[in-house]
Parts: structure tokens; C-alpha cells; sequence
């Protein structure tokens, strides 16, 4: 199955939950070779070339991969079910209902007229940096392994990837919305360090929590990718971000405090 009009923003998800009802939005069931019944009226990851028998390990990025190999927008976006852009407006961003606060086709399509990749505003650590930050919460060893992989198969991104680490700030989430062959360059370049990574990882111990590791690895390294982009002048911009349900933060926050404080990494999402 392919989507050829202009802009597609793929709202990945495992479960059935509320979309957004303008037209550039398109459901995308992620894990679907897994589970197969579980949406079966959206389109599905595991129609034409896709990996979606991994979604275990690679979460969101079974969608990626499936927009890569089988949709054809000049425009493409990945989005979460429980996490969007925004829109800019000051109206917008106050409406009651919170999917009223999710950008829509017309005004993104504004936003793409000067921009070639859109990504969210930037996470600030504060305290902590990038690799400190994933060391005190999840196993640090596989960011070690994935520089040793970028230093053996990018070696012109390493400086790049030492300076992202060292640094307390990230646009994370796994949320970008590209040009087509922009996006078809960052997954030619990703997925092999992915695979690679979990070639060396001996994860056979590790619960589902834990497996989802080259998931989060990949959010360590669309600023590596995007380095170099902005080196050669592709225009990036950045959009806030909404989520549909309010954000625990007492739970983030004491989870994190765990984390850097206690030696406690974390178990589960917040």
C-alpha cells in the first residue's frame, strides 16, 4: 500500500485510541504481524517490505521503516498516538479539548514552505547530559557499542556523535516529519546502525521493557544525522509538542530522581 499525496503524517500506534480527523493524518498499526487483529481497519506494518515482526525491540521505528518502503508523500511524518505537534497558534493552543491543539494539514503545510525537516522543540536536561542522563536510566553500554558501530561505518558522524552525547539538550521522541528523500537518506543511514547494535547485544535476559533498546537508541541519533544535514543547508525547524492526555510529571520527575540519585533505572514508561 502506498500514500502519494503531499503530506502524510503517520500516526503510529498498537492500540485502538482517538485520531486526529484531518486528512493528512494516517493511522498506522505498528507490531501488526504480532498482533494481527488488534486494528485491523487502519493501515497495517506489516503490508509490503517492512520488519514489523520486530516491534518488540524497534517500537515506533516498524512504522518508519514501513513509510520508507512503501510511502510515496513529498512529505512525510511519524507521530505517536499520545504524542503530536503542535500548532503555533495562541488560540490553538488553549483549546479545551486537546486535539484541538494538534497542528493541522493547512497550517503544516505553511510550515513546510520554509522547512525541510520539522522536529520538536529541543529536551533540555539541565543537570545531566545526553549520555548521562541514558546511562543513570537505562544500560549505558549501548550507546558505547552504537559509537563503536558509527565509528566503523560513519566514521564522519563520530565527532558529531561525541559532541550530541556531551551536550544537554536533544530533539527527541522519534517525532520528524521530512522531504521524502530526506527521510529515505536518515533510514539508509539508521536501521543498519540499529541492526548492528542488536547483533552485539546479548539481550536474550532482557524483559519487554528493556528489549525496546534500539528504539531509544534511535532517539540518540537523528541529531548525529541532522548535523550534517544542517552542514550541506537543509532548513530545520522546530514545532512544540501536545500530548492528548496530561503528562505525569510527579512520576517523571521522582522516576528520574531515582534514576540519577539512587541507582534505581527505569522499569516502565511515564
Amino acid at each position: 500500500m502506498t500514500a502519494n499525496q503531499r503530506i502524510v503524517v503517520a500516526v503510529v500506534s498498537h492500540r485502538l485510541y482517538r485520531m486526529p480527523t484531518d486528512s493528512v493524518y494516517m493511522p498506522l498499526h505498528v507490531g501488526a504481524t504480532l498482533h494481527p487483529d488488534t486494528l485491523p481497519d487502519w493501515v497495517q506494518d506489516n503490508e509490503g517490505e517492512n520488519i514489523s515482526d520486530r516491534n518488540g525491540k524497534y517500537s515506533e521505528l516498524t512504522g518508519l521503516y514501513w513509510l520508507w518502503k512503501n510511502c510515496d508523500a513529498e512529505y512525510i511524518g511519524l507521530v505517536h498516538y499520545r504524542r503530536y505537534f503542535a500548532t503555533r497558534s495562541w488560540l490553538g493552543r488553549r483549546a479545551h479539548d486537546r486535539f484541538g491543539r494538534i497542528i493541522g494539514g493547512e497550517e503544516l503545510a505553511q510550515v513546510l514552505q520554509n522547512a525541510d525537516v520539522v522536529v520538536p522543540h529541543r529536551r533540555n536536561y539541565v543537570i545531566e547530559t545526553v549520555h548521562s542522563h541514558y546511562a543513570h536510566t537505562l544500560p549505558a553500554e549501548h550507546l558505547d557499542v552504537a559509537r563503536d558501530i558509527i565509528q566503523e561505518l560513519y566514521p564522519q558522524y563520530l565527532a558529531a556523535f561525541d559532541k550530541m552525547m556531551g551536550g544537554t539538550t536533544a530533539h527527541m521522541f522519534n517525532m520528524f516529519i521530512m522531504r521524502r528523500d530526506l527521510l529515505a537518506d536518515y533510514c539508509a543511514w539508521l536501521f543498519p546502525i540499529l541492526f548492528e547494535l542488536e547483533q552485539r547485544t546479548d539481550d536474550s535476559a532482557y524483559d519487554s521493557f528493556n528489549l525496546r533498546y534500539p528504539g531509544r537508541i534511535s532517539e540518540m541519533l537523528l541529531d548525529v544525522w541532522l548535523s550534517e544535514q544542517l552542514r550541506q543547508g537543509v532548513r530545520v525547524t522546530e514545532l512544540p509538542v501536545v500530548s492528548p492526555e496530561p503528562v505525569d510529571w510527579p512520576a517523571k520527575i521522582s522516576g528520574f530522581l531515582n534514576a540519577k540519585f539512587c541507582g534505581k533505572k527505569y522499569g516502565k514508561s511515564f
